[in-house]
């Protein structure tokens, strides 16, 4: 059996080009839309999934300090950011840690420029709040979640719950 241990150390990329700047990453929470059954016959309310719809997502780009790479994150367009986490593992049946690497993949759209905290002896924390519009997680080259509003695609586990839908609209 394996279970996760903690995050080792991770790197954030745009299009392909490392950051320098230290960082670290608020995921999106990923919440369904939700519709409310009610009526004769059903003893109060009963909150149903939509499915394929979901809340606005959001993720936070927490910044130790600002700089020319984290500037050019700041520009008001599309961004295709990537997180490289690099996670340690133990695999119980053969007593040996494991480094296991996952990537998230996030299109994200600056939502505003946060200020920077100065003050002596301490780092110059910044971050950067931004609209994400795809998010996808693989875990050990294994797509697990897969959400993109813009083409319907609703993807867990090996599973896309949004196809049946695009279907039933002739997309």
């Amino acid at each position: 059996m394996r279970y996760e241990v903690t995050t080792i150390n991770c790197m954030l990329y745009e299009d392909g080009n490392r950051f320098v700047d230290m960082a670290s990453v608020v995921l999106p929470s990923i919440n369904s839309k939700i519709a409310q059954l009610t009526g004769a016959g059903i003893a109060g309310d009963v909150d149903v999934p939509v499915i394929g719809q979901f809340d606005a997502m959001e993720t936070t780009i927490n910044l130790r300090s600002p700089s020319a790479d984290s500037m050019r994150l700041r520009t008001p367009v599309r961004h295709t950011v990537e997180l490289r986490p690099a996670v340690q593992k133990e695999d119980t049946v053969k007593g040996a840690m494991l480094a296991v690497g996952e990537k998230i993949v996030m299109v994200i759209v600056p939502k505003g420029l946060s200020g920077i905290t100065i003050a002596p002896a301490t780092a110059r924390d910044t971050a950067i709040p931004a609209a994400v519009r795809y998010f996808a997680h693989y875990i050990e080259g294994r797509k697990v979640v897969e959400i993109d509003p813009l083409n319907y695609i609703f993807f867990i586990n090996g599973v896309d719950y949004g196809a049946p839908v695009r279907s039933a609209m002739g997309l």
